[in-house]
């Protein structure tokens, strides 16, 4: 993974309060662990999960690791108190219960909990692609064009190449290089896969070959734009394998996890920086998301396509976001930190304004 020179922009860096104050700020760092999961992806998770708790400890707050191994949250979180702790959720779901991601925010926020990332609402808009889309059609903010189709019949769709999609769900799930379609019989036949697999409803965009960027920000108010990511295709000839699907996010040797390069900071012209980073506030605002969020944005011929909204991505250590915050001059810890942090502001006893 190439992450470029080490970058510093000037920003006015808005820290959390000093190390002593962070000594005074417990946090819960609830993440699940699914018994159903491989051996190998609990242990990835786990040793992920430590070295987030370790580089948290590093600059001054207690830490409390709390796995969640089954869809009981509410017993999970009964030893703690939601006055005492603010909770780091890195939670994408509760075991045995699909697509619960909000679930789980709905839940500590029942509960009293004052925790990261987005509210519950937000997750699930951002889980229906569609929905997202009339968002940001409404407020102006270019998308590529898009049908929804509950039926592998598309005669009303003329526009090639296109990308077909599940229209909820996350991680590019069912997306490969067959979901890049030139003809409207490989449409056709690949919304079929897709109703097979994943149900109704398929998800039609324009496809938009050109440079992707992922774009990570946080804050409340005042949103900062962290130094955009670009996924670097060069090694690919066929635009069907210029995407970042399924394989290149959780399958090593295959050639997109291989061969596609993460570039940060992306090399932008300064016109090119400011235009990505109005669109990436116009987006995260338009959407409602909370604390922080990454945003996947294509360019074409000088315009720049909003492709998905994630308003609770992952802050692996080795993920664009992580490796954005440290182009911005933050350690792993103050990265967590500085979620833990706004999270606080909410919270009736802890919080620090």
């Amino acid at each position: 993974m190439r992450t470029g020179s080490a970058l510093r922009h000037g920003w006015a860096r808005r820290m959390p309060p000093g190390t002593d104050e962070r000594g005074r700020l417990p946090v819960l760092l609830l993440h699940d662990l699914d018994p159903a999961w491989s051996i190998s992806d609990q242990e990835n998770a786990a040793g992920a999960v430590a070295e987030l708790e370790a580089a948290l400890r590093e600059v001054g707050h207690p830490v409390v690791s709390l796995p969640v191994r089954h869809a009981d949250l509410e017993a999970c979180l009964r030893p703690f108190s939601p006055d005492e702790q603010v909770v780091l959720n890195w939670c994408e779901g509760l075991p045995g219960l699909p697509r619960s991601e909000a679930l789980v925010a709905r839940k500590l926020a029942a509960l009293g909990f004052a925790y990261t990332g987005s509210p519950a609402d937000v997750l699930v808009l951002c889980w229906d692609k569609p929905r997202v889309k009339r968002v940001l059609e409404r407020r102006g903010i270019p998308t590529p064009s898009w049908r929804v189709y509950d039926v592998p019949r598309a005669e009303d769709w003329g526009s090639f190449p296109a990308i077909v999609k599940p229209a909820r769900e996350h991680c590019s799930y069912g997306i490969s290089n067959r979901s890049v379609v030139w003809t409207r019989r490989e449409l056709e036949e690949q919304i079929a896969w897709v109703l097979e697999n994943y149900g109704r409803p398929v998800l039609v965009e324009d496809f938009i070959d050109g440079r992707e960027f992922h774009v990570s920000l946080w804050g409340n108010g005042y949103v900062q734009v962290l130094p955009p990511a670009e996924m670097d295709f060069s090694a690919f000839d066929d635009p069907r394998q210029r995407l970042c699907d399924f394989d290149a996010k959780f399958t090593p040797g295959s050639p997109s996890y291989e061969h596609i390069q993460v570039r940060v900071p992306a090399p932008l012209g300064r016109e090119e920086q400011a235009c990505l980073e109005r669109l990436a506030r116009a987006t995260y605002q338009a959407t409602g998301c909370r604390d922080y969020a990454r945003l996947d944005i294509r360019l074409r011929d000088g315009v720049f396509y909003v492709l998905d909204v994630n308003p609770n991505p992952d802050i692996s250590a080795d993920t664009s976001t992580a490796i954005a915050a440290a182009m911005a001059g933050y350690s792993y810890g103050e990265l967590g930190s500085r979620l833990v942090y706004l999270a606080a502001s909410r919270h009736p006893l802890l919080g620090f304004r």
